[in-house]
């Protein structure tokens, strides 16, 4: 089964996509900033997939890409936000985001992509 790693400051947003996630069979783990999911990396935590929001409190998205990068080189990182300019779209891609999608997402739209990067992994 595989571990996606959910970081989200939105605790409505979290709960709607881990539901979806687990529906779909997926393992799920969360966190409610970039300080608290990088915790749960140091921790041990080895997720097949991460996705994060980038506007959050404490550390955001980009800040937290850019640590997690330096321990999971090859884990896919996709960012889930209300962000739509360019200019942030690159600075995350430079960071190491393998992708990026704007939110409001739909479930099964969020599930096709993921199922599409999940599946490069195997």
């Amino acid at each position: 089964m595989k571990t996606i790693f959910l970081v989200d400051d939105s605790l409505t947003m979290l709960m709607s996509l881990k539901s979806s996630l687990e529906i779909s069979g997926f393992k799920v783990e969360t966190a409610s900033d970039g300080s608290q999911a990088l915790e749960k990396l140091k921790g041990g935590l080895k997720p097949d997939l991460i996705i994060t929001d980038i506007h959050m409190p404490n550390m955001n998205g980009l800040e937290f890409i850019k640590h997690a990068r330096q321990t999971l080189r090859f884990t896919p990182i996709l960012a889930l936000t209300t962000e739509g300019q360019e200019a942030k779209r690159d600075e995350a891609r430079k960071l190491g985001a393998t992708g990026w999608m704007l939110k409001p997402v739909g479930g099964s739209e969020l599930i096709k992509v993921i199922q599409q990067v999940v599946s490069q992994l195997a």
